[in-house]
């Protein structure tokens, strides 16, 4: 991997493949390269989405060798427990993923050898993996306060860039002080209002959350104890905090998923589309089924990016990049995306935190080039090991 001379930055990249499977045989190590160049840092999914393009590569490569499908393969190496810190799994769902996925993608008809299939001047593959990213909740603080008309003021330094939190936070706070929707008014993004950790690490919802079902709590309990249910007139505020979540360190917590792709290349330009996405993942209780939808599918649509067109390429001669703006640097635009479908299995986990709601908001762009990749090599005998997949590969 490569960091810069101005710091050292490491992505973790082996940090997966360390604990997915049941592979004793099996050695992660971690080199860097200081480089002339700017620092590299984090994007969604940081570790596990380039390293799961790596490890789910290679888990399809060595299903063929063995004579075995890839699915089969893959659920013939489920671990009992986390094969890198020996804990159980708080719940792990990814086995149930890989089945429920190859039922929707209709896998069970698949030629495995790979050329086989065309229309036209089109070969079509289809390719399979799997998808991974820990489950986290971090120290959380929020307020609430009830006036004396039965409406809550919910009070936390979240943020919401864009996932939905605003919608599920104030979902979270109803269900836990059993008030209808439009009685809660939820005040986030501000650094005056009480802590909240960032809008980061998949851990958002389950620790802002967390702190807001504990408050909530706190504070049903003192209108109890103290005024009998009746709510004062002078209204009522309590302050609620949690930590990390203490099962932490007995159980590994993550999200998976499975992701299955169907792609066409053509023989003549080895240009790649991809007409079909399809992702099943297990995350907990899933709190708002739209915004969840939502999350996954910009995850996949990521992933089709990183797979088929996002590069940063370098002037060796100057140290430049040439590509430093939107009309260079290639993104995957809706004439680029076909139909991607999102599904989820239920999965109860007692232990994950008091929601048993696990983050989606990176765990989806995870597996996804791989899939296409793996599609790619169905397609076409060619196996792919850099990214983007671009038309001289092919050819």
């Amino acid at each position: 991997e490569q960091t810069s001379t101005i710091r050292e930055f490491a992505e973790q990249t082996a940090v997966a493949t360390r604990m997915m499977y049941a592979a004793p045989n099996r050695r992660t190590t971690h080199r860097l390269a200081r480089l002339d160049l700017p620092l590299p840092t984090i994007m969604r999914a940081p570790g596990e989405c380039p390293g799961m393009f790596a490890l789910e590569s290679a888990m399809d490569e060595m299903a063929i060798a063995c004579g075995l499908d890839p699915i089969e393969f893959r659920v013939r190496n489920e671990p009992n427990v986390d094969p890198e810190t020996g804990r159980p799994f708080s719940s792990r769902g990814l086995v149930a993923c890989l089945r429920e996925g190859a039922r929707r993608f209709g896998w069970q008809q698949r030629d495995p050898k790979p050329g086989i299939r065309s229309d036209g001047r089109w070969l079509i593959g289809t390719g399979v993996a799997a998808s991974t990213y820990p489950a986290r909740q971090r120290a959380s603080t929020a307020l609430i306060r009830v006036n004396p008309h039965g409406h809550y003021d919910v009070l936390l330094d979240a943020s919401d860039i864009g996932t939905g939190a605003w919608t599920v936070l104030t979902q979270i706070a109803a269900d836990a002080l059993e008030v209808p929707l439009d009685h809660v008014h939820l005040e986030i993004g501000d650094t005056r209002l009480p802590f909240a950790p960032i809008a980061g690490g998949s851990m958002g919802t389950s620790s802002w959350g967390t702190a807001i079902v504990e408050t909530a709590r706190r504070l049903r309990a003192r209108l109890r104890d103290e005024y009998d249910g009746i709510i004062p007139a002078g209204g009522l505020e309590e302050n609620g905090s949690v930590g990390d979540n203490p099962e932490m360190q007995r159980f590994s917590m993550h999200s998976y998923g499975a992701q299955f792709a169907e792609v066409r290349v053509n023989i003549d330009t080895g240009e790649v589309r991809v007409p079909r996405l399809l992702g099943v993942f297990a995350a907990g209780r899933i709190i708002n089924a739209k915004t969840a939808r939502s999350q996954l599918l910009g995850g996949m649509t990521m992933g089709l990016s990183m797979a088929l067109h996002e590069e940063s390429i370098l002037d060796p001669r100057f140290g430049d990049y040439v590509n430093h703006d939107f009309a260079e640097y290639h993104i995957a635009t809706n004439a680029d995306v076909g139909t991607i479908e999102v599904a989820w299995i239920d999965e109860d986990d007692p232990h994950v935190n008091p929601l048993g709601a696990k983050g989606i908001g990176e765990v989806g762009i995870v597996g996804t080039a791989a899939a296409i990749a793996n599609a790619v090599y169905h397609a076409t005998g060619i196996r792919i090991r850099d990214l983007p997949i671009t038309l001289d590969k092919l050819l």
